[in-house]
């Protein structure tokens, strides 16, 4: 594997420079579409992830021997670096784990949460080649700039600002080459780790987990499908100019570039000092932006990282930023949500356990049920509370969730195990984002009041016709 994977290093262009970690082993330019998922470009990209993450093992050391929590973490750590490096599909797969309840060790969970997706952009010349593959020779014309330094970079692809020939701000989404290939080697490393973790934790069964995430890792490799999800939240939005999605340009955007009105404005970050009142209403834009296209079309945005959220500069409007994940739920989902909500509010155990049934939980003994009510009632917790509060208190955003989850795998050790639906592992990953969003924050609100607000003309029929509507109209199936 080794020398196949100097052999594909090679075919690298050597005016592109240096290739990032994630590209080793993919070639750029090839006589046939160089996008498409190649055997080749496969068997480079496991060799390079491959000797990362078997090294990053090796390198924790001879106390791993041991076993034991400490090893545990030396384990851990190794691999976070290891992914870090790697960068790609993997590295957003390891990020999604980590935010699933008692789905990896949590020492495993703590150090993958970490994982950032700043990876370093690729330069002018695969730049050019890309734009010139997307929009002909001639595409500079249609432009009357185009920075040549990408303004963010990530895994699957890196953005340019530029402006069009007819004055328009645009940021050019450019997807990196051959990440089909990429997607499907990890996806095939991520089936791997799902097998370890479904002999080494017999609590929780991942499987149907395994396919929704690969099932959006390839979503989010069509920029045309992403192109939809913007034009459907701006849909959804309509008439509310204070949550703003950008607007695509359908003529300068394909398969792999995607251009979109530039949007300005200032990262989360940025206000963590800001005083109270604004914080408050920065987390308040957070939580209807999320909780209104759920409750009144069933669509979530998937990806609830920090990064992809800018408001401007007096925060009194929030830009959504990258539609790459997007999850359309069947409306009885929905249903299911919000009945659980009412059911754990009233204690009515009868309910409870249909709410489940309605998120697709199959057969659950009386112990499973209680274990995962410990759960539900920590992600509901805020919206059960009818007072001004933060979202959890003395708690650190690494940390949220994480004692709840040591709590349900010990219920889980006696009553288990628990196949997790494929539905579950999105909407629980934007929970936990969102609330980790609220807790850098440091916001004070009544999340009940907040919540009630979105569902309270909750029709399962009017959502479905609505869902129906909307999809049909931006050519989502």
């Amino acid at each position: 594997m080794v020398n196949a994977r100097e052999r594909f290093a090679t075919a690298i262009p050597r005016d592109a420079g240096p290739p990032p970690p994630y590209l080793v082993g993919m070639s750029e330019d090839t006589p046939k579409d160089p996008e498409r998922n190649r055997l080749a470009a496969r068997a480079g990209r496991f060799a390079s992830v491959g000797a990362n993450t078997a090294g990053a093992v090796a390198s924790a050391g001879f106390s791993a021997l041991f076993g034991g929590d400490a090893a545990d973490r030396q384990i851990a750590m190794a691999l976070k670096a290891a992914l870090g490096r790697t960068k790609g599909p993997l590295m957003k797969v390891a990020q999604m784990m980590a935010t699933i309840p008692d789905f990896l060790p949590p020492e495993y969970a703590e150090e993958f949460a970490q994982l950032q997706m700043n990876a370093p952009s690729m330069g002018w010349p695969f730049v050019q080649r890309r734009m010139r593959g997307e929009l002909g020779a001639d595409w500079e014309a249609k432009f009357s700039s185009f920075t040549r330094e990408a303004a963010a970079a990530a895994s699957l692809g890196q953005v340019h600002r530029a402006v069009t020939a007819d004055g328009r701000d645009v940021a050019c989404k450019l997807q990196y080459p051959e990440m089909a290939s990429a997607v499907e080697s990890d996806i095939g490393q991520m089936q791997g780790i799902i097998g370890l973790v479904k002999r080494m934790n017999r609590l929780v069964d991942p499987t149907e987990m395994g396919l929704e995430i690969a099932d959006r890792l390839r979503e989010e490799l069509d920029y045309e499908r992403e192109a939809k999800h913007i034009a459907l939240y701006r849909l959804m939005l309509e008439g509310d100019d204070t949550i703003v999605p950008p607007a695509p340009v359908p003529e300068l955007s394909t398969k792999r570039l995607l251009t979109m009105t530039w949007l300005e404005g200032r990262p989360l970050k940025s206000f963590l000092d800001a005083d109270q009142d604004t914080r408050n209403r920065i987390a308040t834009l957070l939580f209807r932006a999320w909780w209104g296209p759920m409750s009144r079309y069933g669509v979530i945005h998937g990806d609830p990282h920090l990064g992809n959220y800018t408001f401007t500069d007096d925060a009194r409007a929030l830009n959504l930023l990258d539609f790459g994940c997007v999850r359309i739920f069947p409306p009885r989902f929905v249903q299911g949500v919000v009945n659980l909500y009412r059911a754990l509010d009233a204690n009515d155990q009868d309910a409870i356990r249909q709410a489940y049934a309605d998120w697709g939980f199959g057969d659950l003994s009386d112990g499973a049920v209680e274990a995962l009510t410990i759960w539900a009632r920590f992600i509901y917790g805020p919206m059960l509370d009818d007072r001004v509060r933060r979202v959890a208190e003395g708690v650190s955003p690494g940390m949220y969730g994480r004692a709840e989850v040591m709590d349900v795998k010990r219920r889980l050790m006696e009553h288990g195990p628990v196949a997790i639906p494929r539905e579950f592992v999105f909407m629980d990953r934007a929970a936990i984002g969102l609330g980790a969003a609220f807790l850098h924050l440091d916001a004070e609100m009544n999340f009940r009041a907040l919540f009630e607000a979105q569902i309270e003309q909750f029709e399962l029929e009017a959502v479905g016709v609505r869902q129906a509507e909307a999809l049909a109209t931006v050519g989502l199936a």
